[in-house]
Parts: structure tokens; sequence; C-alpha cells
């Protein structure tokens, strides 16, 4: 699914205005915190979840903790 959504001012900050469709597809609605995560094909949206962002942090400690010892066995 392809959608264009418009970048709008908001105070100091700019804001994003998604469409209904892709609220429904996310689960979200207005006022819901969503989570905005970068990859490498760009931004990725999903509702918000403490948990899941609780493990990410945690395996981001872990990767970061052992980056030498997984780069070796990435070879």
């Amino acid at each position: 699914m392809a959608a264009t959504a418009k970048i709008i001012a908001i105070g100091n900050s700019a804001g994003v205005i998604l469409p209904k469709e892709t609220l429904a597809r996310l689960k979200v609605e207005k006022g819901d915190t969503i989570c905005i995560s970068e990859t490498p094909y760009g931004i990725n949206l999903t509702p918000y979840d403490e948990e899941f962002l609780r493990k990410m942090e945690s395996s981001e400690r872990v990767m970061h903790k052992y980056r030498d010892a997984l780069r070796k066995l990435a070879e």
C-alpha cells in the first residue's frame, strides 16, 4: 500500500498527517503513541509496545557489548 502524507508545522516542530487507512492498518487512533524506527529501506511505523521496546534496548546493549564477536561470526 502506497500513500502520501503531508508534513505540517506544529509550533516549532513538524508533524505528519497519516491517512485514516494507515491508522486503521496500524490499529492506532488519534492520541496513541507509535514507534518510529529507521531501517535500511526507510522509516518503519509500529504501534507502541513497551515490552517490545525493552527487548530491543536489551538486544542493542548485547550487540554493542559483543560487537567484535558478532562481526567474527558474521564472516
